[in-house]
């Protein structure tokens, strides 16, 4: 739920996060397709009932070939609202099935993702002293930089929400810098988790890290910018494999039993080996990783269509 400028970018935001989120379930190996809603309006909107029933009814209408779940500028309780009018919908609060807040692990996925290009980079994986710049402190960002504090790392943060910094810079004790400024920052890694495009033309003359790994999705304006980040010796994490784990820990309870906390982290742990066989392909190919990750995941989607070839659906997550 966001505040786009015209329909047409709303239409536009909406395709790329459904490519996205096709791309992001082959290559964490979870049987599900992808699509996306997006609404146009404003998330800090008080009125929010009527708005998620009437899609509730509308996602109701396809009979289950479209399930939603909560992401940016929108709430458990708004997934509540969806539930009142259809099954069809994951993030749910632990008292109606569902696995709760999915915020840390998405967080705690994109910091396996970090854990490995940090290993690729520097030799280890070890955070302890890493220098981190975290752009966006919602309700991952936040995450993001309260388990990277645990792991000691040295973190510099940013948010457009004066609040948000505030509670950071008090619970944290990291230092804060405005939204513009964030990009120039001699940082080892920066970490894009607030809205998507954030590495473009302008950020690219500004970046000094040898890391990007955040959990925002789309992060590249273009996907010549995954080349140019390439050619300038940065590691680029691709954000579909970096911010899967929400989803996956969201999605793990279906058709196998209902919410595991232990398994369903463990499956989000797996995003680090994804990270690994992203950087392999695009040092054995020769080609940037954002196109590693999409050979990733186009290859299985291959295998799973010659699969479904011979009749039946596969269990959403096996």
């Amino acid at each position: 739920m966001w505040q786009y400028p015209s329909e047409m970018e709303a239409m536009e935001d909406a395709l790329r996060l459904a490519r996205g989120m096709t791309y992001k379930y082959a290559a964490a190996g979870v049987n599900l397709g992808g699509g996306k809603t997006v609404i146009v309006g404003d998330p800090y909107r008080k009125d929010r009932e009527p708005v998620f029933r009437v899609l509730g009814k509308f996602i109701n209408r396809l009979g289950g070939k479209y399930i939603t779940g909560e992401d940016v500028g929108t709430t458990l309780k708004d997934m509540e609202y969806i539930r009142m009018e259809t099954p069809y919908v994951v993030t749910l609060p632990t008292y109606l099935g569902g696995a709760g807040d999915i915020a840390p692990m998405t967080a705690f996925g994109t910091i396996q993702a970090m854990r490995a290009c940090a290993k690729e980079i520097f030799g280890t994986d070890s955070m302890e002293g890493r220098s981190v710049s975290v752009q966006g402190l919602g309700a991952v960002g936040y995450n993001v930089v309260k388990q990277l504090s645990e792991l000691k790392a040295r973190m510099i943060v940013t948010d457009i929400n004066a609040e948000r910094v505030k509670r950071v810079v008090e619970e944290f004790n990291v230092r804060a810098v405005p939204p513009e400024d964030i990009y120039s920052m001699g940082v080892e890694i920066y970490s894009p988790c607030a809205l998507g495009a954030t590495i473009n033309d302008d950020s690219l003359k500004k970046l000094k890290c040898k890391i990007i790994c955040g959990c925002a999705n789309n992060q590249l304006k273009e996907e010549r910018h995954g080349e140019q980040v390439q050619k300038m010796g940065i590691l680029y994490a691709p954000d579909y494999v970096t911010n899967a784990g929400g989803t996956i820990f969201d999605t793990d309870r279906l058709g196998v039993g209902g919410v595991n906390h232990e398994r369903g982290k463990e499956k989000v742990a797996r995003i680090y080996q994804t990270m690994e066989q992203t950087i392999q392909i695009s040092k054995q190919e020769k080609i940037p990783t954002y196109l590693a990750a999409d050979r990733l995941a186009e290859e299985r989607i291959r295998k799973v269509a010659e699969v479904k070839k011979y009749g039946g659906e596969l269990d959403p997550m096996f």
